[in-house]
């Protein structure tokens, strides 16, 4: 793993065992992004691409809100002060964040409660496994702002996940969609109360932590490349290499083992 000297301000990282359970913590400010924020988390998860030792994700807000997107408030007038950003400047930091969510092999479970908008919402795209409270709110704010709802992968990632007419519906209004519709449409995977998403996500976590660790870790990266694949035949020779390379390692004979003498496997990391 590639160690950083940064010091964290606007997130905090708790490691529990072989999962991180990552926190926006600008709560006063219903954790909207500064530049602190997308520095820190470029960094973060820029990490997590080589870092074995976690496994799983699980991304979360202080407060009352989930992340209600870019901080405007703070939203610097100086070129100089922000970072190069592919070309960019802030808009390729920014975007460099959720590429980086998409690249780490770490499955990303995301907790939402209140607002998740515009960059906020993006977040919650960019993960694996969404779980809502009933108080979640989620919108692509860009348009009401003034600008194309087409930003930080939401045009990618919003109609894979619901479809082209909502994710139409979405973008062009910048309407909000709320947890029961999100649910019912398949934007989210559970809805429950405030104070249950902490221990739903810990189910999660732990039905992955049961697979072995390449095998997680290429069902993440098999996925994201078949969503993509132009053919079966394309999709299937990834599957054919990734069900040759962890049938390879020693962790497959301890899954079979512990699959007939029903008992939890104990993988060894690969």
């Amino acid at each position: 793993m590639r160690e950083s000297n940064l010091v964290y301000e606007t997130i905090t990282i708790e490691k529990r065992g072989a999962a991180d359970w990552l926190t926006l913590d600008r709560p006063g400010s219903l954790n909207a992004i500064n530049l602190k924020m997308v520095e820190e988390l470029n960094d973060y998860f820029g990490k997590l691409y080589n870092d074995g030792s976690v496994r799983v994700v699980v991304m979360r807000g202080a407060g009352k809100a989930f992340c209600a997107g870019l901080d405007i408030k703070e939203r610097s007038d100086s070129e100089a002060e922000i970072p190069f950003g592919g070309g960019f400047s802030f808009q390729g930091y920014l975007a460099d964040v959720y590429i980086k969510m998409r690249r780490c092999p770490q499955p990303i479970v995301t907790c939402i409660q209140g607002a998740a908008c515009g960059g906020g919402f993006a977040f919650a795209l960019a993960s694996d496994i969404r779980i809502s409270a009933t108080s979640a709110k989620m919108n692509s704010a860009f348009i009401k702002l003034g600008l194309s709802s087409c930003d930080m992968g939401v045009s990618y990632f919003l109609p894979r996940i619901v479809g082209l007419t909502l994710a139409s519906e979405l973008m062009l209004t910048g309407r909000f969609i709320h947890a029961e519709r999100a649910l019912a449409v398949g934007l989210v995977n559970e809805v429950v109360a405030e104070d249950a998403l902490e221990a739903t996500a810990q189910g999660y976590v732990e039905d992955m932590l049961n697979a072995s660790p390449k095998g997680l870790r290429m069902t993440k990266e098999g996925l994201a490349l078949a969503i993509d694949g132009q053919s079966l035949e394309a999709v299937m020779a990834i599957e054919n290499r990734n069900q040759l390379m962890t049938s390879a390692s020693p962790n497959f004979a301890e899954g079979m083992r512990a699959f007939l003498e029903k008992r939890a496997p104990d993988y060894i990391p690969d």
